[in-house]
């Protein structure tokens, strides 16, 4: 049987305050960024000290190795960065020094869109050579995710109604992308053209079913809305609506205290750490609201099974091909 392992992919982020141009660079594949932009991310990073991405997502890899065992599959599983080191590529040409043969590839972003989708699995496919690859590419609607988040949500939304008396409401986040890379480009010449995959991106319809599906599993929240966050400050428009503008309108709505829950996001990172943990409660003060947040999902067991079930399908449908090939 051929030596089978799984490879978890995620954006990757620079240690250092220092490593940050480079680490752009990787993001926007090389294009200039206005030094103004460059200089703000700094000032980010150093009002939260660092970025746990990468430490919290190689402990997630041990987690569903663990899970992994537990099933009786002997299956390595190692984390890749696209943006950052360990870079995807690097870890790649580990696995195959290593031995394998086969491979589980998931995006830890269970709703990425097409595009950013593509730069993930090209990478991998670029030094997978004689490596064979199954690529999970949207898990939006597991349901185990909507469980490991719903878990963290109903333990905060149970500390703040047992605080102030009643229920409160939530605002799920996912975080925006460019509105030209999930949307028909229509021109007048060409007809309508969409990125890679048959359709209209799936992204914002998948975002929202996550959200759907966590709101259903916690029913004494007695309202909830969604937005999108962490829009870029270039490359034209990002999709939303915003989640200034969805908290303007929530104050005026007569809201005191608000859950927001990102579930676009599997760990503590940059647009959680400061985007909404400094700027969207800094910003919901001065409405007037309250803004908290659940834990995020980082080391939760339920996270780790739903990412092991994810690889465990994956590994049978290789194992199937195989099987039908002999």
């Amino acid at each position: 049987m051929p030596k089978q392992a799984v490879l978890l992919l995620a954006h990757g982020t620079p240690e250092t305050v220092d490593q940050i141009p480079d680490y752009l660079r990787n993001v926007v594949s090389g294009r200039p960024l206005p030094e103004r932009v460059i200089e703000e991310i700094k000032h980010r990073y150093a009002l939260i000290g660092r970025s746990p991405l990468t430490e919290i997502t190689l402990e997630q890899g041990r987690m569903v190795e663990a899970e992994l065992a537990m099933e009786g599959m002997d299956a390595q599983v190692y984390a890749g960065m696209r943006n950052w080191k360990p870079y995807i590529p690097d870890v790649v040409r580990k696995m195959r020094a290593d031995g394998a043969e086969e491979a589980a590839v998931i995006c830890l972003a269970p709703q990425n869109s097409r595009t950013s989708v593509g730069l993930y699995k090209r990478a991998v496919q670029a030094e997978a050579g004689s490596l064979k690859i199954d690529f999970t590419e949207s898990w939006a609607r597991e349901p185990l995710l909507a469980d490991a988040f719903a878990e963290r949500l109903r333990a905060a939304e149970a500390r703040l109604a047992s605080e102030l008396g009643s229920s409160v409401p939530v605002l799920f986040t996912a975080h925006s992308v460019p509105t030209r890379t999930v949307q028909p480009d229509q021109t007048p010449d060409a007809g309508p053209r969409h990125w890679p995959g048959e359709g209209a991106d799936p992204y914002a319809d998948d975002a929202r079913a996550t959200a759907e599906l966590v709101a259903a599993r916690v029913p004494e929240i007695p309202k909830w809305w969604f937005a999108f966050q962490s829009q870029g400050a270039s490359g034209g428009p990002w999709i939303g609506p915003t989640v200034e503008e969805t908290l303007t309108s929530i104050a005026a709505e007569g809201v005191k205290t608000l859950l927001l829950q990102p579930i676009g996001f599997l760990c503590d990172h940059v647009e959680i750490l400061y985007d909404v943990d400094i700027a969207f409660k800094e910003f919901a003060k001065g409405l007037g609201l309250r803004l908290e947040r659940p834990e995020s999902l980082n080391g939760s067991h339920t996270l780790a099974r739903a990412i092991a079930k994810l690889a465990m399908e994956g590994l049978y449908r290789l194992q199937e091909s195989n099987s039908s090939i002999a």
